[in-house]
């Protein structure tokens, strides 16, 4: 890895949460860059974590930086090119054409976290970001910094109809190289943000700018670079780390608030998640968590007690 420059200064969560900006090869919509994000355990150690958040989203689940810091890991979240803290005005929100465009900023922020003394890294993605990081260590095996990778509630497969899979989401991919910003409605569960944030039915506060309650269109270019990274991953691609993949035990379908909204999934299909990670290869442990939601750390309190302890409970297992 190549010695990198950056500065840390106070993040927006306020000391002693730092970040540094990446800067990044202009792209199509010309200048980019990410943000990499940090919590320093209390102790020195040579063992840390790089988080990537899901879509629509980005870091400030701040109780998981601190569980990880009580057990000895430096933290470190990345905010993706176009995501919350990366976010720049002449962008379109969460605009991607391709996952791999992501391999710069994750291969930047390892090369920092080198720097910085680290001699193993787990690798820990939400959602999309489990998608963006399995799809990640399954093409770098054998990365010599990366030791781990723990996925909550991967995007492994669209949460659509069988017709929907098979030819919507194909058709939607083949338009979207002819014309990459086309909004296509994506479905998405409204009662979703309203059950995380704390002015309306959650106890969690984030930025409604960076993950609004209601997101009703995606760019065709992100269905389409989702579904080839998906298509890789289904195939039973192998991966050279440890993995733990934890889902939630069920999912809820419904679009109306009930009594499921708060222990089920609302975003993804938990039974697509188990299918496609029952068919990676290596060492990899799913385990299923009674009433998690689709963010397994932004679920009930006794639910993610439960989160922590098998998480920690696998890596002292796996000796990472």
């Amino acid at each position: 890895m190549e010695t990198e420059t950056y500065a840390f200064q106070e993040d927006i969560l306020g000391y002693p949460y730092e970040q540094a900006r990446l800067d990044l090869p202009d792209d199509y919509e010309g200048s980019v860059h990410a943000v990499l994000v940090r919590k320093k355990a209390p102790l020195e150690s040579k063992k840390a974590v790089l988080y990537v958040h899901g879509y629509i989203d980005y870091f400030f689940q701040t109780e998981m930086a601190d569980q990880f810091n009580m057990h000895g890991y430096h933290f470190y979240a990345l905010d993706l090119r176009k995501y919350g803290r990366a976010h720049l005005s002449h962008q379109g929100y969460y605009r991607v054409r391709n996952l791999k465009e992501y391999d710069e900023e994750i291969n930047r922020s390892l090369a920092i976290m080198k720097q910085e003394g680290h001699d193993s890294v787990i690798l820990c993605g939400h959602s999309t970001g489990g998608l963006v990081l399995t799809y990640f260590a399954a093409r770098h095996p054998n990365h010599p910094l990366v030791k781990g990778l723990w996925c909550n509630s991967p995007f492994y497969d669209f949460n659509v109809g069988s017709l929907t899979k098979t030819i919507g989401i194909p058709l939607v991919s083949a338009l979207a190289t002819l014309f990459p910003n086309l909004p296509i409605p994506n479905g998405m569960n409204a009662q979703y943000a309203k059950s995380l944030h704390q002015e309306h039915k959650g106890e969690w506060n984030f930025d409604l700018t960076w993950k609004p309650l209601d997101y009703t269109y995606s760019d065709a270019s992100f269905i389409r670079a989702v579904h080839q990274a998906q298509r890789y991953i289904q195939q039973g691609v192998h991966l050279t780390v440890p993995t733990l993949i934890m889902h939630g035990a069920q999912s809820s379908f419904s679009k109306k608030w009930d009594k499921h909204s708060q222990s089920s999934d609302l975003v993804l299909n938990v039974r697509d998640i188990a299918r496609y990670a029952n068919k990676l290869k290596g060492d990899i442990t799913i385990l299923p968590i009674e009433n998690g939601i689709h963010d397994l750390v932004l679920s009930k309190e006794e639910v993610r007690t439960q989160v922590y302890l098998a998480l920690f409970a696998w890596l002292r297992k796996k000796e990472l």
